[in-house]
């Protein structure tokens, strides 16, 4: 095995998880002890705490186009797509819901697992939802749809306002036919928060994840923004927090820590999607040159500029990622959350690929700290790997 301890550490999985920023974290410091007061007792300092609380709040609905009672912080993404799919369907018991076929696991998973019926959507080969597909899916008693805005394994991004067209014209028929059931559609935006707009208006999400474990942010921090003519039915029950959706003692420190990251990751978007767009472009035109059967997976037009997603055919991605890890290099094979499964891609499966293409994938995904010359490492290092 290879001496790893003098290799040099190339970090390339900022889809699984991004260290937190110096910034957010020196904003969160004071609040794990000098300023530790429960925000919903009654004394000053309990109450200086809450406006801070408040004041994040408000700093995280301007980003989004919305307002502060809109913004239910969660203990993450996970809990915030649950809270999205299952408060809809508990307020609607007997309706149906859609979701892309190219979901993460925290939506497909309470889609299917609650009493209703939930239908997945195809995607092209690129990983975009298909729009005739959705639309000849939606039935009479679809209440909800859920569409990835940017997946995390191929980077691929959906047209959520193509999408919301649909919702229109849908509801329009069912005013005219006096079917007063509701079509609301949610988005988990944990991948495009660093470089996508967030204007819920502009998208016209009526629920939207955002996940701060993706923007430089404490782990187990998120939000989900409800439009306040959404009504949900919160599945946690001890406590009228989060204006009674999220009953529990709010994480102040995360809190604090995730309204700072999505501020943060705002004002670097132009800069930061332009500098990593250039990343992705040497990396995969090296990729092609390198070895005739490396494939590029990521092929949508329209994608994140962090995410490249490849396979070498003939080669075993599992091994190809422990080799890199071996070298220093720390990259991913897809989602983190499931790869410790052994199971196929449903991403990378949902978009055609084979079985062989599939276990040959290998995701790279790039970040704010990485630079051109660890671009450079990760290409001669496969180079040696592929002699």
């Amino acid at each position: 095995m290879a001496d790893t301890t003098k290799a040099k550490l190339v970090y390339l999985d900022y889809a699984a998880a991004t260290p937190v920023d110096d910034e957010v974290f020196a904003v969160m410091l004071p609040y794990f002890k000098d300023n530790f007061y429960n925000p919903s007792a009654l004394y000053l300092k309990s109450k200086s705490v809450r406006t801070n609380v408040e004041a994040a709040r408000k700093a995280v609905s301007r980003i989004i186009g919305a307002k502060p009672t809109e913004i239910i912080f969660t203990s993450g993404a996970t809990e915030a797509n649950n809270l999205a799919i299952t408060g809809i369907f508990n307020d609607h018991p007997g309706s149906e819901g859609l979701y892309s076929s190219t979901e993460h696991e925290a939506v497909t998973k309470p889609m299917l697992e609650k009493q209703v019926k939930s239908t997945s959507i195809s995607v092209d080969k690129s990983g975009k939802v298909d729009l005739i597909d959705l639309r000849n899916k939606i039935s009479f008693k679809t209440v909800l749809i859920s569409v990835i805005y940017a997946n995390n394994e191929t980077g691929t991004i959906n047209d959520l306002a193509k999408i919301k067209e649909i919702i229109i014209s849908e509801l329009d028929d069912r005013k005219a036919k006096k079917n007063i059931l509701p079509l609301y559609l949610h988005t988990d935006a944990s991948q495009a928060a660093n470089y996508l707009t967030l204007d819920v208006n502009r998208l016209g999400v009526d629920l939207m994840t955002l996940n701060g474990a993706k923007t430089y942010g404490p782990k187990q921090s998120a939000c989900l923004y409800v439009n306040r003519n959404v009504k949900l039915k919160s599945f946690i029950s001890g406590g009228s927090q989060e204006f009674g959706l999220r009953a529990g003692t709010e994480n102040v420190p995360n809190i604090i820590g995730f309204a700072k990251s999505l501020e943060l990751a705002s004002n670097l978007r132009s800069k930061e999607s332009s500098r990593l767009k250039e990343l992705q472009h040497d990396l995969e035109e090296e990729l092609l040159k390198l070895n005739k059967n490396i494939v590029i997976n990521s092929k949508s037009k329209k994608r994140l500029p962090n995410i490249t997603n490849f396979s070498i055919l003939g080669q075993d991605g599992e091994r190809l990622v422990m080799e890199l890890d071996e070298r220093g290099i720390m990259a991913a094979t897809g989602s983190a959350c499931s790869a410790n499964k052994d199971t196929v891609s449903p991403v990378l499966k949902a978009i055609g690929l084979s079985d062989r293409e599939i276990n040959s994938a290998i995701r790279i995904s790039t970040g704010k700290y990485t630079s051109k010359d660890d671009i450079e490492y990760l290409v001669q290092v496969l180079s040696d790997i592929l002699i």
